[in-house]
């Protein structure tokens, strides 16, 4: 599936007109369904900063397809949905795609004005980290290629 039909995906799940109890809860829903991370990964370098609550995100390149491979987890009920959200939307795509990525659509479903600011600038940390991934390893292909 691709990241545009991912996005669809989540403007389907986070309707408009749900409040924001029940966003919530969808929230953390997909944060209970996040696949464990692996303890090996859990480490200071995989620690985002900017975070209230631990946030770690661990990322590499499959080198057969040039996907990205993610994982991420945190301590938190709510961050830990948020870190599903991204990981349900970048994991499995080239570098190239999600830096052509526009994320107004988490504005779209509320996330920017709902969230409080320590969330949501642990949120943008987390989408900097998965960013910062992406330009790092398409660095990595075009210097292979």
């Amino acid at each position: 599936m691709s990241i545009e039909n991912k996005i669809q995906q989540l403007l389907t799940d986070f309707p408009s007109e749900l409040d924001w109890e029940a966003k919530y809860k969808k929230i953390i829903e997909k944060g209970k369904k996040l696949p464990p991370m692996e303890t090996n990964l859990k480490t200071d370098d995989n620690i985002i900063k900017g975070c209230q609550s631990q946030v770690w995100l661990s990322a590499k390149l499959d080198q057969v397809n040039g996907k990205m491979q993610l994982s991420g987890d945190s301590d938190a009920l709510i961050v830990k949905g948020l870190v599903a959200i991204l990981i349900e939307l970048f994991n499995g795509e080239s570098p190239s795609e999600v830096l052509k990525t526009d994320l107004i659509f988490f504005e779209k479903i509320g996330l920017k004005n709902h969230l409080t600011p320590s969330r949501a600038n642990g949120f943008s940390a987390m989408v900097k980290q998965i960013f910062n991934y992406a330009v790092a390893f398409s660095y990595l292909l075009n210097k292979k290629n």
